[in-house]
């Protein structure tokens, strides 16, 4: 088995299934939640997700939402999360911070698949600064819709 193709995981709860990849041609592994919490109406809960992760040399993970998350009424807090390789102690546990866009609370059940993890190589070019840009101005934010 080639080490540097390895995601490791610890599982806080082994009662919940690991992460895994649903469909043969899945990016993310669903990840679910370690215990049942309730979000109060315009809140926001954090969500333990059962794992403490360590990506492969190289690469980090990033946390998002899962496609059917917004249907709970729920946004992920900080957009998305980036895992650093380095927050992989023992005790890290993985956790997703929610915003309850309703009036209302909004439950989570513990083993409810709730988020994804994706393992993304890193890049990290070097950043040189210049006095000016080479290519032609296009305008501000959502310019390209005139």
């Amino acid at each position: 088995m080639d080490e540097g193709n390895i995601v490791k995981i610890k599982r806080f709860d082994k009662e919940i299934p690991l992460p895994a990849y649903k469909t043969p041609g899945a990016a993310g592994l669903d990840v679910t939640a370690r215990e049942s919490i309730e979000i109060p109406a315009r809140g926001i809960g954090y969500v333990p997700l059962n794992v403490a992760v360590h990506a492969p040399a190289g690469h980090f993970m990033m946390l998002v939402a899962r496609s059917s998350t917004h249907k709970k009424g729920l946004w992920m807090a900080n957009g998305v999360g980036i895992m650093d390789p380095d927050f992989s102690g023992n005790e890290d546990e993985y956790k997703a911070a929610y915003y309850n866009f309703t009036d209302a609370p909004v439950s989570i059940e513990k083993g409810e698949r709730i988020a994804q993890i994706v393992c993304v190589k890193i890049e990290t070019p070097l950043v040189v600064e210049v006095e000016a840009m080479e290519n032609k101005t296009r305008g501000g934010f959502g310019t390209t819709g005139k």
